[in-house]
């Protein structure tokens, strides 16, 4: 996506603002700047100074294939960093795009003499899809006055592989968490060098979305994670982690066809059990295969485990019993789901994908009950039942928990949003008013959603310097605990209407069990095309362990 013109009155004032700051400054952070792995050389575009495609670790190919990142030599060469670096391998649109020389990330700051909190920002796509920049941080950096640092990490069987033949004697390396260990290599080199860029190296705040927001969540029971960061901003993240015997089984299944693909098994059965070996000949082979028959392994994973394991309980980077009673990394931590998180993943499942919704008035029906149910477990998983593990935990820091409800209201924000709603990534076209996409349609160029822009904006500028939101809006949003929940106002919700953001604060209202119950109770449909979408579109998913235990549907494994 490329940075059109600002459309808020806000948004504008404060790029004008900070173009009066830098041209006023004695001198804004230099664009040229010296690193033990040598000279970069950023760019400044308006009131904006980035560095692109900046490399954090050495490229993980040939020998270095499924390792732990290895840190950059020291060179005196110089690196012209105006361009976005090379993304992970993976699909798009059938292609296998990118290149396994791909670590490396974006900084961007407003083009003044200050130092600077530090935002890291973790992109979605399931841990398999995906890049840094999934959207133009050009405006948060400059609305939150902070240096933002997104970055790219391995992904798919490339970032994430448990066998054993890959495995050595170095816990780290054995944990299979290569992804992972990734972000926490992009964290140390941000750490020891992001002053240079008039980053503050002792206030970062780790933030992703979807696969990203999961991934912040393991690093917060991570001991790899200990004091590599100051504050937590989760985007529909919730809780996501994989055993590892079971994963193995998962892997081999899938290289399987490779093996007896290339002669090296003559049957699938003998393939899968020559992979689970721990042997130089399968690490070999292993090593050997080309990055674009690797990329296309595991696809349609549709946010099911099961399809794509990851994030592996090895003992090491991610405690042996998960989530339940983790030693937590305990900084403040801000969660944030849309109310409608399951509507692309419903409407992309075969099930609706070709729906012709002229002629098929029947499938409306069936598709409001899996975007309704789907929506609040999804956004139930992605907040409350993670707080709700954290306190029983013993977490201790503050937890700013949130909703945005904006699209949720068509009558508000335009036909278009009407099967969407407030879809998985809403944030993203409120840090971002460059994004324009017909199914949008003019839902975020009204008033009332730039100005909810406008506070969500300042919460997390505020977040970022203190580990608290703003108290310079109105209405407080204010930390859950065992107060807050009592006087129901422990859940603080973003909305707007036309003209206005509409901010208040609420509880948590439901469980899962009453979800499942309201599913129960609802007979719009029958018995038969009801069971269909449950066992056929919401099982599985993250979000579904209770909904596959009350109703017998496959789960996660």
């Amino acid at each position: 996506m490329t940075c059109s013109s600002l459309t808020s009155t806000w948004l504008k004032a404060v790029a004008t603002a900070s173009l009066l700051c830098a041209s006023s400054a004695a001198l804004a952070v230099n664009s040229q700047v010296h690193l033990n792995q040598g000279t970069v050389i950023g760019k400044v575009d308006h009131s904006v100074q980035s560095w692109l495609g900046v490399p954090y670790a050495q490229a993980p190919i040939g020998h270095l294939r499924w390792q732990i990142a290895k840190p950059l030599p020291s060179a005196t060469t110089t690196f012209q960093a105006v361009k976005q670096g090379a993304i992970c391998p993976q699909m798009q649109k059938d292609q296998v795009v990118g290149d396994e020389d791909c670590l490396n990330l974006n900084i961007y700051r407003p083009n003044t003499d200050e130092t600077l909190p530090v935002l890291l920002y973790i992109h979605g796509g399931n841990n398999q899809t995906g890049k840094a920049d999934e959207f133009n941080p050009t405006q948060l950096a400059l609305a939150t006055k902070s240096v933002v640092v997104t970055v790219n990490y391995r992904l798919g069987v490339l970032g994430f592989n448990p066998l054993k033949a890959i495995k050595t004697a170095e816990p780290l390396q054995a944990s299979g968490n290569f992804g992972l260990l990734d972000q926490s290599a992009a964290l140390d080199w941000i750490k020891h060098n992001i002053h240079q860029f008039g980053g503050d190296s002792n206030n970062i705040t780790v933030s992703g979305f979807s696969a990203g927001g999961r991934d912040v969540m393991a690093m917060l029971i991570s001991p790899v994670f200990k004091d590599k960061f100051q504050h937590a901003i989760v985007f529909s993240g919730g809780m996501t982690t994989a055993p590892v015997k079971e994963s193995q089984t998962v892997f081999a299944k899938a290289f399987a066809p490779l093996a007896v693909e290339d002669g090296r098994q003559p049957d699938l059965a003998a393939a899968e059990k020559w992979l689970k070996q721990g042997d130089s000949e399968v690490k070999a082979y292993l090593q050997s295969l080309s990055p674009t028959r690797l990329a296309k392994l595991m696809q349609n994973a549709g946010i099911r485990m099961s399809v794509f394991p990851h994030l592996y309980t090895d003992g090491t980077v991610l405690p042996s019993q998960g989530f339940d009673k983790a030693t937590y990394n305990q900084v403040p931590t801000m969660m944030l789901t849309g109310a409608n998180e399951f509507s692309f993943f419903a409407l992309g499942d075969p099930e609706f994908a070709a729906t012709d919704w002229n002629n098929q008035p029947h499938k409306a029906i069936e598709y409001d009950f899996v975007f309704r149910y789907g929506g609040l477990l999804y956004s139930a998983f992605n907040v409350e039942e993670s707080v709700d593990t954290m306190l029983k935990a013993k977490f201790s820091a503050p937890i700013y928990a949130g909703k945005i409800n904006y699209g949720s209201a068509p009558i508000i924000t335009g036909p278009a949003m009407t099967r969407i709603g407030s879809f998985h990534g809403v944030f993203i076209p409120l840090l971002d008013s460059s994004v324009n996409m017909p199914m949008f349609g003019n839902a975020f160029k009204t008033e009332g959603a730039q100005q909810l822009a406008h506070d969500l904006e300042t919460h997390i500028a505020a977040f970022i310097r203190q580990g608290k939101p703003s108290n310079a809006i109105d209405v407080e949003w204010k930390p859950w605990n065992k107060t807050t929940a009592t006087n129901g106002e422990s859940l603080y919700v973003f909305d707007a209407n036309t003209k206005n953001s509409v901010l208040y604060r609420t509880d948590q209202a439901y469980q899962t069990k009453d979800i499942i119950e309201l599913m129960d109770q609802d007979y719009r449909l029958s018995e038969e095309d009801k069971s269909k979408l449950i066992h056929s579109v919401l099982n599985g998913r993250w979000f579904s362990q209770q909904l596959d235990e009350h109703y017998h549907s496959p789960s996660l494994w």
